[in-house]
């Protein structure tokens, strides 16, 4: 089984091109999937069928996991056995999950315009950090692009004559994405003013945005600055970078874009991911309807 685990995770770095932290996800799953099997005795994979994952939910049930964290691992456990499929250690196609299993997807947080506002304007602008960090903060919003894209940002990347951005995102997809003439403004003074001055001679690099060193950002350190900025700014909503992206998209879905438009800003390749975004623009409609018509 560690052989067919090996060759799984090397299929989805070489030939899916999945991130190093993708393929470490699926790695931790599936060893907890092949511990279920060999716990279950259910090592043999002539013994796999629809009652497999009956075993595994129940199984990981017991151990107190979530039910988005259960269905995470049962869609890796399925891409597993689908390998095997393909290689021919299976005879037939992987048996399906059980339909009646449902996940309950808890809306995202937003930020509402107001509160994006409050956040933009609490980065100090007389020093470079405080530039660079408005910078970063103006970009990922007008751009939705997620946090490894914006830290991963190359200067070539910049077409700022055209206020474009191309951003390499998941397995290698590219994407265009349009900037703002703030967004445009932002990034040309960090270039003449900031930048210059937190680059190292000695590591030159090409990296958009630089630390102390001269080199990259980590998430861990932008995800440190974003809490510091929300709190300066009053904001009590609990705050990740994933939070700008969203607030992107449902703000967009309010101003009247449409969806697909927003799945290919996002870089989602099924819409169905981006459709979590419309049902919380209809709560935040329903919201504005309870308060404002007199019937309510």
């Amino acid at each position: 089984m560690e052989v067919y685990l090996d060759s799984f995770l090397d299929y989805l770095a070489r030939e899916r091109q999945a991130s190093p932290h993708t393929v470490n996800a699926y790695a931790v799953d599936l060893t907890q999937f092949c511990e279920y099997l060999r716990r279950a005795e259910r090592t043999d994979p002539h013994s796999w069928d629809a009652t497999l994952w009956e075993g595994f939910i129940h199984y990981l049930s017991r151990r107190g996991m979530s039910e988005a964290s259960i269905a995470r691992k049962l869609s890796a456990a399925r891409a597993f056995l689908k390998h095997l499929y393909r290689l021919g250690v299976l005879d037939c196609e992987p048996p399906e999950m059980l339909a009646a299993f449902k996940v309950h997807r808890d809306l995202p947080t937003t930020l509402t315009p107001h509160e994006i506002r409050l956040l933009l304007l609490q980065p100090p602008l007389d020093t470079p950090h405080g530039l660079r960090d408005r910078t970063m903060l103006e970009t990922m919003y007008t751009t939705g692009m997620r946090v490894s894209e914006l830290l991963g940002l190359r200067l070539a990347q910049l077409n700022l004559s055209e206020q474009l951005v191309r951003v390499e995102g998941k397995r290698g997809r590219e994407r265009w994405l349009p900037l703002t003439d703030s967004a445009v403004y932002w990034l040309q003074r960090y270039l003449s003013e900031a930048r210059p001055k937190l680059a190292t001679p000695k590591r030159p690099t090409d990296i958009l945005f630089l630390n102390d060193r001269g080199g990259g950002l980590s998430r861990v350190a932008f995800w440190s600055k974003l809490k510091h900025y929300a709190t300066q700014a009053g904001i009590e909503k609990p705050i990740s970078p994933h939070t700008l992206r969203h607030s992107f998209a449902v703000h967009l879905l309010g101003g009247g874009a449409d969806l697909r438009a927003v799945q290919e800003l996002l870089g989602h390749e099924d819409i169905s991911t981006t459709q979590i975004y419309t049902q919380v623009s209809l709560d935040r409609l329903k919201e504005v309807y309870k308060r404002s018509h007199p019937r309510r």
